[in-house]
């Protein structure tokens, strides 16, 4: 094996495929979910959607939601409208729907897009996005003197509840390589545990582009690598094996000096200072549970 990484994103089936052929242990955990928006506004701008020069959309979802309102809306396809994506993930969503051709930035970045529709003053351009979509690109066309409608095609939910578990105990499990495929997700992780810093320390953190390591490091994160290519092929590459370096206690294991130590599963377990108690779980090795108060402790109260 290459060794065990966690991939963060909504839908990593294609990066997991990607990576699990180069004999990566993965697994996932989604540290944001996406929920339909009311269609309301969507369906009217999409009914009106001749209006349109140009309608962008940034992400995969963004696209078949798109492709599906049309559908329900029924009618013929619109004729008007050139197509813009983020990148090759979200074009080919959109090709799918036949609703190409479609333009794309050679650095798959949102903001890029704005340099790729060419003179847009006076345009009309509609952006389907997240609700939590960077105002960036629509700033920047409103400058250059386009007519913007931003409409939500979707929810994004950083951090979901039901996310929680299942992180802390792969995290738990131990892990060599965290993924995060958008700030959204490096967001969503910091609120599912209590110090994401902390929880990441001895972890190399791998991120899409620059824009999800911006939000890394606001967050104290420091990504070992930054894909150069911002796309799910791109950071398969990224993650050379040897630019790794395993930690010498192997995966799993805990003890004072671990990363994971202070957030992860309390104090060693006093049977087996190889095991760590755990607050889901206290006294799996079989001795006294003294680790389900002592996990819910802020760290700064925490006596090791």
């Amino acid at each position: 094996m290459t060794g065990r990484v966690l991939l963060t994103g909504p839908d990593s089936r294609a990066l997991a495929a990607l990576l699990a052929a180069r004999g990566w242990e993965v697994r996932a955990v989604p540290t944001v979910a996406v929920r339909p928006a009311r269609p309301d506004r969507l369906d009217a701008a999409l009914r009106e959607a001749e209006r349109y020069d140009w309608i962008v959309v940034t992400s995969a979802y963004g696209a078949r939601t798109v492709a599906d309102r049309l559908r329900a809306l029924g009618g013929p396809r619109p004729r008007r409208p050139r197509w813009a994506a983020v990148g090759p993930a979200t074009g080919r969503a959109l090709v799918e729907a036949e609703l190409g051709p479609v333009t794309i930035p050679p650095r798959y970045l949102t903001e890029a897009i704005a340099d790729v529709l060419g003179e847009v003053a006076g345009r009309r351009i509609l952006l389907a996005r997240s609700d939590l979509a960077t105002p960036r690109l629509a700033e920047l066309l409103r400058a250059r003197g386009a007519q913007v409608d931003e409409v939500v095609a979707y929810h994004t939910v950083e951090g979901p509840e039901n996310s929680r578990l299942p992180l802390r105990r792969v995290l738990e499990e131990g892990v060599d390589v965290v993924v995060f495929t958008s700030g959204s997700t490096v967001r969503g992780f910091a609120r599912l545990v209590e110090d994401a810093a902390a929880v990441l320390a001895g972890v190399r953190v791998a991120c899409i582009g620059p824009m999800t390591a911006q939000v890394a490091r606001a967050l104290g994160i420091s990504p070992a690598v930054v894909a150069a290519e911002h796309t799910a092929a791109g950071l398969a590459a990224a993650l050379i094996p040897d630019a790794f370096q395993r930690r010498e206690e192997g995966r799993g294991k805990r003890d004072k000096t671990s990363p994971f130590f202070p957030l992860l599963g309390g104090r060693p377990c006093d049977r087996s200072p190889d095991l760590p108690t755990s607050g889901s779980a206290p006294g799996a090795c079989g001795g006294p549970p003294p680790c389900a108060t002592w996990w819910r402790r802020p760290p700064s109260a925490r006596a090791v």
